[in-house]
């Protein structure tokens, strides 16, 4: 079996390393009036009768996927989605965003490729990007890496941060565009190296599309289907982007329950093919996002009315409700199996 460590990607290093970062600077958060800690997808700042949020996330692995297809436009997409959505999770709506481009030396043709990839992105989330910061990094960065910090804004009586969900809240699905940002690593190493993969290869199933095509299709950005659904006057409990870690992401809102999702969609191809290539259906779901990639989390009162609002301007869906049991996440996986973390 294939693992993402085996891909070079230690998810459980990593969690460990941030929580020795977290641990060091936690102490400056007494420096502001803090509504969110480190932990959820944004941080919120009280600024007056408003919460600031921010978030600063990039496009990672993907970049060797967009310079295989020579094509880099769509990374500055993903590099604005993996910000906005996360900013969307507290409830806020983005405004702005300034991007970090470290290269290895300069090149003029791919920046403008990646530009127009983020003002397309910008376009899309109805934001600014409002300046930034090059660097030449010689023997530091191979190639490129592309980064984006943004900000939003939410009433405060408006912050949602994940406290209120509660036992029977409804899970409701938005579907992803794809393979998204996250486990790009594993799925080079399962497609392009161990199978020998070429990234001109068509999809089984889906002979218009190749492989590199399919790996490099832009994160989906749900701006504009959250952004109108609060304004309505719904019960929303929790926002969440799922990313890398997969439905794990949950837990980030509210460690007190536990989430139970048996109505999950099928997945697109590429997460079957890549299954396929030895990947077990635990690693499957614990790295990618297997077709959901942003979840609404509503009261049960107010859930049909929530899934009929968010389908006039995306693909949704009933997937789950949240239990009693604390930090627990349940699945049934598309191969009608039982996973549990």
């Amino acid at each position: 079996m294939v693992t993402y460590s085996d891909s070079g990607v230690d998810i459980d290093l990593e969690e460990v390393t941030v929580a020795k970062l977290a641990e060091k600077l936690k102490p400056t958060l007494k420096y502001r009036d803090i509504i969110t800690e480190s932990g959820h997808f944004a941080a919120l700042v009280k600024m007056g009768n408003k919460g600031i949020a921010m978030s600063t996330d990039g496009v990672g692995s993907k970049i060797l996927v967009a310079k295989m297809m020579e094509k880099y436009d769509t990374i500055g997409i993903d590099c604005i989605a993996m910000v906005v959505n996360d900013i969307l999770c507290v409830g806020a709506e983005p405004i702005a965003l300034v991007d970090y481009l470290a290269v290895e030396e300069p090149n003029p043709e791919i920046a403008e490729e990646i530009a127009e990839g983020l003002a397309e992105g910008a376009k899309l989330s109805n934001i600014a990007i409002i300046g930034g910061e090059t660097a030449s990094l010689p023997e530091v960065v191979n190639d490129f890496d592309l980064a984006g910090t943004g900000i939003g804004f939410v009433d405060l009586d408006k912050v949602i941060t994940g406290n209120n969900i509660s036992e029977d809240d409804v899970l409701i699905g938005i579907r992803s565009s794809g393979i998204h940002s996250n486990g790009l690593s594993l799925a080079r190493k399962t497609l392009l190296e161990n199978n020998k993969f070429d990234i001109n290869d068509p999809i089984p199933n889906n002979p218009e599309t190749t492989i590199g095509e399919e790996l490099l299709r832009p994160t989906e950005l749900y701006v504009k289907p959250i952004v109108n659904l609060l304004k309505k006057d719904f019960n929303i409990n929790g926002l969440a982007h799922i990313t890398g870690g997969g439905f794990n992401n949950l837990k980030r809102l509210n460690k007190d329950v536990g989430f139970d999702m048996d109505n999950l969609p099928s997945p697109q191809d590429i997460f079957k093919l890549i299954y396929d290539q030895g990947v077990s259906l635990e690693e499957m779901y614990k790295v990618f996002n297997m077709g959901i990639g942003f979840v609404v989390i509503v009261s049960p009162e107010d859930s049909e009315k929530v899934l009929n609002a968010l389908n006039s301007d995306c693909e949704a869906y009933k997937i789950g409700k949240v239990t009693s049991d604390s930090s627990k996440v349940t699945l049934k996986t598309f191969k009608s199996t039982n996973i549990e973390y």
